[in-house]
Order: C-alpha cells, then sequence, then structure tokens
C-alpha cells in the first residue's frame, strides 16, 4: 500500500511539472511579438528519494518523481558581448557614413543649383574679360559671376553650418536618453534586487527589459557591463563607471555659449565651480583624437557625432598651428581631419581664400617696400595709440608691404589705390601712410607717401579674406568701369596682360586641398578634386558600415536561435507537455484503480 500512494506521488509530480512546462510555452507564445522578449525554458529535476531497504551492496531507494528545478533564461552572454560590440561599432561608422552624404548632397545641389556650375561660371567670366578688358560687358559679367559665386559659396557654408546644428540637436537627444537609460536601469537593479533577494523566482520580465536598455546603450556608446551574484548589472561608459551598485553617475553637458555645441563631461571627475572659467576643469566624456579599429575606439552613435560636428566653424585659419605655421600631414590627420564637416569647411574657404587673395593680388597687387624703394632696408611711421598718443613704429622693409604703384592698373577714374574685386567686411585693402625709409646702415634715405597694405589678422577674422568676412567691392557694382583694366604709368594703354593673367590663374597647379595633399592642382580643377575626397571618404564609411551591418546581422540571427520564441517550436512543444499531461493522468488513474481494488479486496477479507 505505502508504494502504492508512493505511486501517486510521481504521477501528480507528472501532472505539475507538464503544467507548469504549458504555463512557460503559453507565455513563450503569447510575448513572440514582444520586443526584448527571451523565451522561457523549463529544467525539471528529481524530487526527493525514500529509502526501501538494503541490498547486499547498496541501499535502496525509490524516487518521488519529478519536479521544476528552474525557468531560466535563454541568453548566450557571448553572443550578447559580441553583439553590443558590433552594433555600437556599426552605430559609429553609420553616424560617419550619413554625415558624409550630407556633405555631398549640400555640394551637388544647392537650391536647385550646383556649386561646380558656380565655379565653371566664374572662370568664364575671366575668359571673356581676357579678351577684353576695356568692355564693360565683360567687367560687369565678371562682377556678376563674382556675386554669384560668392553666395553660392555662402550658401553651401551655411548648409554645413546647419547640418552642424541639426548634429549638435542630435548629440543633446542620444545624452539626455543615456541618463534615462542609466536611471532606468538603476530601478531594475532594484527591483530585480529585492524580488531575486530569497532565492525563490527570476524577475525575467524586468530582465528583459534591462537587457533591451544595455542593447539600446551598446549603439549609443562605448561601453562594458558586469552582473554580481545579487543581479545588479554595472554599466562602464569609455572606462568611467556609469552605474554602480545603487547609482548613476549621469552624463553632464556643457554648452558652448558662442556656437550653442555641447560637450558631454563626467561631473563626478570635474572641477566647474571656479567664478572664473578658465580655472575650471572637466573631463570630457570621449576622446575624439584617438580614434581607431586598432585601439577598439571606433564605437559608439555619439563619438562619432560629436567627431563629424566638431568643436565649432571653421576656415582656412584652421589648416595653420598657434605659431601660424602650416600644419604637418601628422598633426592635420590626428586633428581637423577627423570631423567631416569642420574640414569640409576649412577646405572650402581654403579655396575662397586663395582664389580671392589671388584675384585681388592681380588687380591691386602688393610689394615689399624693400624692392620698391632701392636700398631700403628699414621703414617707420607714426601711428596714434589706444589713449591718442602718437608713437613710431618701425619695421623690416621687406616685411613691409604696399601697393605696387609701378605694376599696377586703374579703372576709368585713375584713382589710386585700385579696386580690389573682393572686400573683407572689417578693413579696407590698404591705408594711406608717409614713411620714413633707412639704409642698412640706419641712415634716412627719404620719406614717401604710400598705401599700406592691412595684413590679414588671424586673432580677429573680419580681417581676414575668409568666407564669413566676405563681400563684392561696393564700389564696382555701382560703377563697374572703375574695375581696374589701364596700366597706371599710361592709363590710355588697355592692360592686356592683367586679363591673360586672370584667366591663367585657374589651371595653374599650385592649390592644395589641405595639409596632407601631395597633387597640387588649379581651382578650376578644385571641385573635381573636392568631391573625389568626399566620395573617398564616405565610401569607406559607406562600406565598412555595410560590411558591419552584415556581422552585426549574422551575430543577432545566432542570438535570436537563443532568445527568439519561435510559434512553431513552442506549439510542438506545447503538444510535448500537454502528451506528457495526459500520460501522468492516465498513470495516476492506473495506480488509483490499483489501490481501489486493493482496498476492496481487503475488505471482502
Amino acid at each position: 500500500m505505502a508504494n502504492s500512494f508512493g505511486s501517486l506521488y510521481v504521477g501528480a509530480s507528472g501532472l505539475q511539472s507538464a503544467s507548469h512546462g504549458l504555463n512557460t510555452t503559453a507565455n513563450n507564445l503569447t510575448n513572440v511579438n514582444t520586443e526584448g522578449y527571451v523565451r522561457q525554458q523549463v529544467v525539471y529535476e528529481d524530487r526527493d528519494y525514500r529509502k526501501i531497504g538494503n541490498a547486499s551492496v547498496s541501499t535502496q531507494y525509490a524516487g518521488l518523481g519529478v519536479q521544476v528545478g528552474t525557468i531560466v533564461h535563454t541568453r548566450d552572454i557571448f553572443l550578447d558581448k559580441a553583439y553590443r560590440t558590433e552594433s555600437g561599432r556599426y552605430s559609429f561608422y553609420q553616424a560617419s557614413s550619413e554625415a558624409v552624404q550630407e556633405v555631398y548632397t549640400h555640394l551637388q545641389e544647392s537650391d536647385g543649383v550646383q556649386f561646380e556650375k558656380a565655379i565653371e561660371d566664374f572662370e568664364g567670366a575671366f575668359e571673356e574679360f581676357a579678351k577684353d578688358p576695356s568692355d564693360t560687358v565683360n567687367q560687369n559679367l565678371v562682377l556678376q559671376k563674382a556675386s554669384l559665386f560668392l553666395a553660392r559659396a555662402q550658401a553651401v557654408q551655411d548648409g554645413f553650418e546647419d547640418y552642424q546644428t541639426i548634429i549638435n540637436s542630435k548629440i543633446r537627444e542620444k545624452l539626455d536618453r543615456i541618463n534615462e537609460i542609466g536611471k532606468e536601469i538603476v530601478d531594475y537593479n532594484k527591483r530585480i534586487q529585492a524580488i531575486e533577494a530569497a532565492h525563490v523566482e527570476k524577475a525575467m520580465d524586468l530582465r528583459d527589459k534591462r537587457d533591451l536598455l544595455l542593447d539600446e546603450l551598446s549603439g549609443l556608446v562605448r561601453m562594458s557591463y558586469s552582473e554580481d551574484n545579487t543581479g545588479v548589472v554595472k554599466v562602464e561608459i569609455e572606462g568611467v563607471e556609469f552605474i554602480d551598485e545603487i547609482n548613476c553617475h549621469y552624463v553632464g553637458i556643457l554648452t558652448n555659449k558662442r556656437t550653442g555645441y555641447v560637450t558631454p563631461y563626467w561631473p563626478q571627475l570635474s572641477d566647474l565651480k571656479h567664478e572664473n572659467e578658465e580655472d575650471n576643469y572637466y573631463y570630457p566624456i570621449f576622446d575624439t583624437t584617438n580614434v581607431s579599429a586598432e585601439k577598439n575606439s571606433d564605437i559608439g552613435e555619439i563619438k562619432a557625432l560629436i567627431m563629424a560636428r566638431g568643436t565649432g566653424w571653421s576656415n582656412y585659419l584652421d589648416y595653420f598651428d598657434e605659431n601660424g605655421q602650416y600644419l604637418t600631414p601628422e598633426a592635420y590627420e590626428s586633428g581637423i581631419a577627423n570631423s567631416i564637416m569642420m574640414n569640409s569647411e576649412a577646405e572650402l574657404d581654403t579655396l575662397i581664400h586663395q582664389l580671392v587673395t589671388t584675384i585681388n593680388d592681380l588687380y591691386s597687387p602688393i610689394t615689399e617696400a624693400s624692392s620698391a624703394f632701392e636700398n631700403a632696408k628699414t621703414i617707420s611711421y607714426k601711428i596714434q595709440d589706444v589713449n591718442g598718443n602718437e608713437i613710431t613704429i618701425t619695421e623690416d622693409a621687406d616685411k613691409f608691404r604696399i601697393l605696387d604703384e609701378k605694376n599696377c592698373s586703374v579703372g576709368t577714374d585713375g584713382k589710386l589705390p585700385p579696386r580690389e574685386l573682393f572686400v573683407r567686411n572689417g578693413t579696407e585693402r590698404y591705408t594711406a601712410r608717409e614713411i620714413t625709409i633707412y639704409d642698412e646702415n640706419n641712415v634716412e634715405i627719404g620719406t614717401q607717401l604710400v598705401y599700406a597694405y592691412n595684413e590679414e589678422d588671424p586673432e580677429d577674422t573680419s580681417m581676414c579674406y575668409t568666407l564669413k568676412s566676405l563681400k563684392i567691392n561696393e564700389e564696382l557694382v555701382k560703377q563697374e568701369s572703375y574695375l581696374p583694366h589701364r596700366v597706371f604709368s599710361d592709363q590710355s594703354q588697355i592692360d592686356q596682360k592683367l586679363g591673360t593673367n586672370l584667366s591663367l590663374i585657374w589651371t595653374k597647379q599650385t592649390f592644395n586641398l589641405n595639409p596632407s595633399d601631395t597633387t597640387p592642382c588649379g581651382f578650376s580643377g578644385f571641385y573635381v578634386k573636392w568631391i573625389g575626397e568626399i566620395g573617398n571618404t564616405g565610401s569607406v564609411y559607406k562600406t565598412t558600415a555595410k560590411s558591419l551591418e552584415g556581422t552585426k546581422e549574422e551575430i543577432e540571427f545566432s542570438r535570436q536561435g537563443v532568445i527568439g520564441v519561435s510559434s512553431d517550436e513552442e506549439l510542438t512543444t506545447m503538444i510535448k507537455y500537454q502528451s506528457a499531461y495526459n500520460a501522468a493522468s492516465r498513470y495516476i488513474n492506473v495506480v488509483n484503480e490499483m489501490i481501489e481494488h486493493l482496498v476492496t479486496s481487503l475488505g471482502h477479507v
């Protein structure tokens, strides 16, 4: 009898186990389309054993059936880590590829007119001017195409800056999302810890949601994570602790007052309490100066966005160091070249600067005082300081530049200095000065009224021939015949040489796109070379992103084979558990009938 009643325990355990299996399978089927849901599986184990006797060589036991040992989360931690790493790397190159494509779009088509066409038309205007510089039609054509060229270039520049603003908004949104993710993960950590503290059940739904957040975070930043024995997940971003056992160290956001650009930093590692901003110190989250696949630092969408956006608006001056020296290829590659937007702005502005200064130097040529005056070694002139006091400035004659009156041309009014085509908003081209000239023995040679060239000042962009500071000379717009075209020394003679030189500048192989460019081209070849460079960069990013997308999808396919819910597979499993439930039920019925028969039989004895 005892053995018979023990058999009931075995049957009941089968019913309970099959019921748990059915419930788990039904839960899987219910969540087949739930994002982030991980398939659950029942793991069975033996129930208690009872001693039934002793054999000659061992003790004999009888089992009381089976029970649910645990319901497991079918995750593969190695696939999870591989997926999250590749997801971050893919996001980095995809974001970079999109930024390059935006630059390409601005260049190929700006408000319906290609920038390339504006360059070609500008070149064509000088070809016509070279045929007859005195023809007002040709003069007017130069002014029209110069105005159009400058307007198109400024439109492209504005488009670049607008996209930088869009990128900046994306960065702010992504940083806010990181903090939201951190807050949610900390909340899930606490709830999971509370539920699993008694070691009775697993907070599987909460774990699924937390893992989904880790997947999302892995696409935004380079992160690492680990789970302790209490179920708490700790996260690091770029090697710095983001989530610990109980807290989230939220990402701080600094906003540049001039540009509005945001910079993420770690508040817990920074010191921003000083009134003097120069004394403040902040610890940036992302190092964008040393990114490479070899160093495993090319991970995370936000880093790619920060690199693409850059630190501000760029111009040709960014290709020079703090000492005014042209950047070495190494310094360029490790600096501004990493930002597609800033580099494109600098390359565009480099074209504008070199083309504008070349044209202006032909229309209104400059020379050194040492060349203009024989035996000149030094020169001096008087100016007033900020307090109104008169002071004397002394300069080397070979560094003091003035209008080259011997080789210049003038317009129909015959006045000096000749007008330049492009003017700076912040300064005139020349300032009339009376200079005193000295020879190498510091003996005064004499005095002379000259037109001193106002040099470009890197500290003040309004004094530089940069895109933001340029406009067409308004005097020429009002009267195109003032455009230099007559020889100054003999104003009855048309300066055909000037026209020829202006038409030749477009094909001279003297223009370098950037500090690492070793194959000079002409101004007319700039666009093809520029768009080719951008296209090559974009192709590298796009190809890499495509390759990484394939790797990511392959890992995700393998991962879904472990964590994903297949309705066909679950239905098959459900039939298996249903059959097991029915078998256990029939088993109990048989045992029940046997016990009933035994009890009935004993009752008649």
